[in-house]
């Protein structure tokens, strides 16, 4: 291996400092450390160690941090006064990483953990360092040996001791403190003392990651699932593929587990298969496996165990066998443990976690997950309808309970049938009551009916024949009116379809005048005719249509006549439908109902929202007059929309929530995910977020359940996700979003475009830099064929905010000058041109002020101020145009100051020697500079006193700089002009802080 000078090492740590944590830096700090000591500069070498240690902390390798800790500590002991304050500070930082460490790794004696927590606590107290962190070091050992006592001893010490320097952040001692009493039991108490953290108020490097995945089993066992959900979506995104976070990984795993989420627990375990394999660090193996066999143990339950599932090493597994395996390595760790403790409390723990029944049926999250696919070796159930919540006690009662269900066209009625198809089903069919059979006959023919099943007829016809012979009339009426609509359905001729109409019509008429069904029959014959005769004059029309078009392809005159006879069809219909609302409105009431329905859309189709949602709301009011209040969910639904549309808000909430409460016997998944997605629309444009996620998320659900998850799921999902972020919960939107990215992307041009624009504003807001500008790319290359160049324009220039953030300046430089080409094509937004023009200016500077960064910088400067001033040539007043130059003179000068000082050494004590500007070029770009705060703070001043920050913000620019050319005084004036100005102002005008700071600006310049 060549032999690396202290520069190259040097500069090779700061090279490894910016690597991702994980094996590849691991394995470049030992090459390092390795090479510094080899090189002999022992300063050099403790330096590597600390990058080794730190290397080790944030990946899977954590335990491996003893060994270079121990080398560092020797060197101390051989050389206190080779560490200087800060080396000697980081020394002790770690010694309590180290005595974590150390207790996780099996192989390491009680004993000699013992040892090296006596060590901790002499080496502090002789550093006067309290006794904090030596008892959480203390707490850690007693948690892993199952010494309660002790743990509780600790922590009671560890609380009342005092913090100092050597205490851990406030959201690390927060988790650790919640933990203590999560494993105990106490649920309610670890949440209370995590709440800082999951509220944002304690943040570090691992928190909330940590804590986030910690709460989320307590908080569904106090029934807190919402917070649990959140928790969820906010914690797996802060912890995924991070490798020292792989124990939250685990926890995020079995929360799914147990919450009817295997399909997306499988997802995340996908995500972080190539982490199974034997770690380093064996608690952290433990609790992985731990939290990955819950899920397996789970699927094992639910029939999936010979199912393929991740590979392991590189060979696919099923689930079966990777449970298997896991399980016997998770089982050896924990036996380690135990020989080490000489217990078999982590044994007994880790069986007691791989058992756990599920917490709950069902929690949905509201990402899209794939579904589990059906157990192997059995076959794809069919949709059935959900079974009655409370059967009855006895066939005769079930039985009756279904009839009535079926006569009131309650929503029921399928799944009672159902029920009673399964109870007589085992014991003796034939032995079935004739009616019973008939009225089953009739069920199945129905089903078949609504599927459009090519044996509908048959069986329509055979039950029709069965009540007959069973002398129940009136059901054969019904069904000989039925084989019309299913003939209609089903295509066959107009003629065919009119005769069975009529039949069904004299079927209801010859009905006995004593028979209390008679006219119910006679109306719905009636209303089914006016549905079908609608459909079959469309029918016949089309020939017509085909030939006027054609006619009108050889200059003939077709068209008037065709639109003449769709708009006497219209008002043949309208009347029709509005002679039997008049007819039957008093007495069917629901069969009026959907008449007056029918009436409403019709109305909506010609554009008359007015009438519209008066029928409507009749139609819905009927239904619910007539006891079938299901019946009025769909118009009222439909009302809600349009009331929307009108921007009438308060109306529309009140319909859809009108239509929630009469959906509660509803059974259809679709109807139910629909009236959930209305409201939720209604209330999220009336800012009522929380509520309308609520709604959004049951009704992806509902979406799911109807086999619409790429369909009305994606839209539930995007509505979810926009109402989280307006709850400002990014982390929840984006994590939703981006689960249903690729449905959305199948929904046209328009709503991809969009659903890139939202997410990558999402990831913006989360300082994903990279993955935003990822997005935004994507949404430029989507519009970059449309005719008005601006959307690309702004795509184009996000995507380059996003990827100087993320310090890719050539990339971000490229995206800017796209986005300037395509501003100035539109020549409209000229404030947008200009601040592309200023962040050219400084991406050129990322690397250094030299005099060419400099002139190049300044060049872009000086156009975004021509461009501004040609601007104002037509607009002088536009305040906007002039703020925006007072800002393009104030970035200039600091343009300036920045190639000053570049110049300057790092003890300030003058130009450095290989200055190339001298004092008087120093001088020079220092007037300048002053100048150009005076023209931008002058502008700033005319705007009024909304500006007031910005220009005191140049003045003091200003003013120190004169200071630095020897002129404090003239610094000091102005400041003190701004102080007078800003006193005579009404009270409260100006930011509270502005008057103190430039006081002390004053004091600082005359002193």
């Amino acid at each position: 291996m060549t032999t690396l000078t202290s520069e190259e090492i040097r500069h090779a740590l700061h090279q490894n400092r910016g690597l991702p944590y994980g094996a590849a830096r691991n394995a470049q700090a030992e090459t390092l450390t390795a090479a510094a000591e080899a090189g002999g500069d022992r300063a050099l070498f403790r330096q590597a160690l600390v990058g080794q240690i730190d290397a080790y902390e944030y990946s899977a390798e954590r335990t491996r941090m003893v060994v270079p800790f121990a080398r560092l500590l020797q060197e101390y002991d051989r050389d206190p006064g080779a560490f200087d304050a800060s080396e000697t500070h980081s020394l002790f930082w770690r010694f309590k990483w180290v005595a974590g460490r150390i207790v996780e790794s099996p192989e390491i004696p009680v004993e000699t953990v013992t040892h090296w927590l006596d060590d901790m606590e002499r080496r502090y107290r002789i550093a006067g360092y309290s006794e904090r962190a030596v008892r959480q070091s203390e707490y850690y050992l007693a948690h892993a040996t199952g010494d309660r006592e002790r743990a509780e001893r600790a922590v009671e010490r560890w609380r009342a001791a005092d913090r100092d320097s050597m205490s851990d952040c406030h959201a690390c001692e927060t988790h650790t403190q919640g933990w203590f009493w999560a494993d105990r039991g106490e649920d309610a108490r670890a949440i209370e003392i995590w709440e800082p953290v999951l509220s944002g108020r304690q943040t570090c490097m691992e928190e909330p990651h940590r804590v986030l995945a910690r709460a989320l089993l307590p908080l569904v066992r106090l029934g807190r699932t919402a917070e649990a959900r959140s928790h969820h979506l906010r914690g797996y995104r802060l912890a995924r593929g991070k490798e020292s976070l792989l124990r939250s990984i685990g926890e995020h795993i079995e929360f799914c587990a147990l919450t009817g989420n295997e399909a997306r627990g499988l997802e995340i375990l996908s995500e972080h298969a190539a982490l199974l394999g034997s770690l380093s660090d064996a608690d952290t193996q433990r609790e992985l496996f731990g939290g990955v066999l819950v899920l397996l143990g789970r699927l094992k339950r639910l029939g999936h165990g010979a199912d393929p599932c991740v590979p392991y090493e590189g060979s696919a597994r099923t689930v079966d066998e990777l449970y298997g395996i896991l399980l016997g390595q998770a089982l050896a760790v924990a036996a380690r443990f135990d020989a080490r403790n000489g217990t078999t409390r982590v044994t007994d723990e880790l069986r007691e976690r791989i058992a756990r029944e599920p917490l709950a049926g069902s929690l949905p999250l509201g990402v899209r997950s794939t579904a589990l696919p059906p157990p192997s070796g059995t076959a794809v159930p069919a949709a059935a309808p959900a079974r009655p919540a409370a059967p009855a006690a006895g066939l005769p009662e079930l039985v009756e309970r279904a009839r009535a269900a079926r006569d009131t066209g309650h929503p029921g009625a399928d799944a009672l049938w159902a029920e009673v198809s399964v109870r007589i089903s085992a014991p003796a069919p034939s032995q079935t009551d004739p009616l019973l059979a008939a009225d089953l006959a009739d069920q199945q023919a129905l089903t078949a009916a609504r599927a459009g099943a090519k044996d509908a007829a048959l069986l329509l016809a055979g039950v029709r024949d069965e009540y007959r012979a069973l002398g129940r009339a009136e059901r054969a009426a019904l069904a000989e009116l039925r084989l019309a609509t299913a003939a209609a359905q089903s295509g066959e001729e107009p003629g065919r379809i009119r005769e069975l109409l009529a039949a069904g019509l004299r079927a209801a008429e010859s009905l006995d005048a004593a028979e209390p069904l008679r006219p119910r029959r006679i109306a719905l014959a009636e209303l089914s005719a006016i549905r079908v005769e609608s459909y079959l004059r469309s029918v016949e029309a089309a020939p017509a249509r085909e030939r006027g078009e054609a006619g009108h392809a050889h200059g003939e005159h077709g068209h008037g006549d065709h639109d003449h006879a769709e708009e006497h069809g219209h008002e043949l219909l309208v009347a029709e439908l509005t002679a039997f609302v008049a007819s039957y409105g008093p007495t069917l009431p629901d069969l009026a109902a959907e008449a007056e329905e029918m009436l409403g859309r019709l109305a909506l189709s010609r554009g008359d929202t007015d009438g519209a949602l008066v029928l409507l709301a009749s139609a819905a009011d009927r239904a619910v007059t007539a006891a079938r209040p299901w019946q009025a969910v769909d118009p009222l639904v439909l009302r809600a929309g349009v009331l929307m549309s009108l921007k009438r808000p308060e109306e529309a909430e009140q319909a859809a929530r009108s239509a929630l409460e009469h959906a509660a016997e509803v059974t259809d998944a679709e109807q139910q995910a629909v009236v959930r997605i209305t409201l939720a629309d209604v209330l999220l444009r009336r800012d009522a977020a929380g509520e309308a996620a609520e709604h959004a998320l049951t009704a992806a659900h509902w979406f799911d359940q109807a086999g619409l998850t790429a369909d009305g799921g994606a839209q539930a999902r995007l509505l979810l996700a926009r109402a989280h972020a307006r709850e400002g919960r990014a982390a929840d939107a984006a994590e939703v979003l981006q689960s249903t990215l690729p449905e959305l992307l199948e929904h046209g041009e328009g709503q991809a475009v969009s659903a890139r624009d939202f997410l990558g504003n999402l990831l913006r807001d989360l300082r994903e830099s990279r993955a935003a500008a990822e997005q935004f790319l994507l949404a430029a290359e989507l519009v970059k064929d449309w005719e008005d160049p601006r959307p690309q324009a702004s795509f184009a220039q996000a995507a380059a905010d996003c990827l100087s953030d993320a310090g890719l300046a050539a990339e971000a430089v490229a995206a800017y000058e796209r986005a300037l080409e395509l501003r100035r094509l539109t020549g409209e937004s000229v404030i947008s041109e200009v601040r592309i023009l200023r962040s050219l200016a400084w991406l050129g500077l990322r690397e250094e002020a030299t005099d060419a960064t400099v002139a190049a910088a300044r060049a872009r400067m000086d156009e975004a101020a021509r461009v501004l001033e040609t601007a104002l040539a037509d607009e002088p007043l536009d305040p906007e145009l002039r703020a925006e130059l007072a800002q393009t003179w104030h970035q200039l000068a600091q343009v300036l100051d920045r190639r000053v000082d570049a110049e300057q050494p790092d003890d300030g004590s003058g130009p450095a020697p290989e200055s190339t500007l001298g004092a008087a070029g120093i001088e020079a770009l220092r007037t300048e500079e002053v100048l150009l705060w005076e023209r931008a703070a002058a502008l700033y001043a005319g705007l009024g006193t909304e500006y007031l920050q910005d220009r005191f913000q140049c003045l003091n620019n200003a003013a120190w700089t004169e200071q630095e050319l020897g002129r404090p005084a003239a610094g000091a004036a102005r400041i003190s002009a701004l102080i007078e100005e800003v006193e005579a102002l009404p009270e409260g005008t100006g930011p509270e802080w502005l008057l103190p700071q430039a006081r002390r600006v004053v004091t600082g310049l005359t002193s």
